[in-house]
């Protein structure tokens, strides 16, 4: 029996990325494989800063390594929608420290 990684269920949905450089990437995830190696259409990469709102760098089709990921999560598009993100104001992710 192969292992599943749990996120067949996410398959067609609308996902957030947390990297272990920090990064937080927004997209419609289309695939992946055995080593957690995603496929996202549709993204773009929010980027946080206290001094402006949040950035919204637009990437298109993008692949994200495996073990580049750190938190995979379903985004509440309704919320997220109705969220004003040229006045959020947030401290950029760290990145992770092994």
């Amino acid at each position: 029996m192969a292992a599943t990684t749990g996120l067949e269920s996410f398959v067609d949905q609308i996902i957030s990325v947390i990297t272990n450089d920090g990064r937080n990437i927004v997209g419609l995830l289309k695939g992946f494989d055995q080593a957690t190696n995603i496929i996202l259409d549709e993204s773009h990469e929010r980027v946080f800063s206290t001094k402006e709102g949040v950035q919204q760098l637009v990437l298109g089709l993008y692949i994200i390594r495996g073990d580049n990921i750190g938190v995979i999560g379903e985004l509440d598009e309704e919320l997220d929608a109705s969220l004003d993100f040229s006045k959020l104001r947030a401290h950029p992710l760290k990145p992770v420290m092994h």
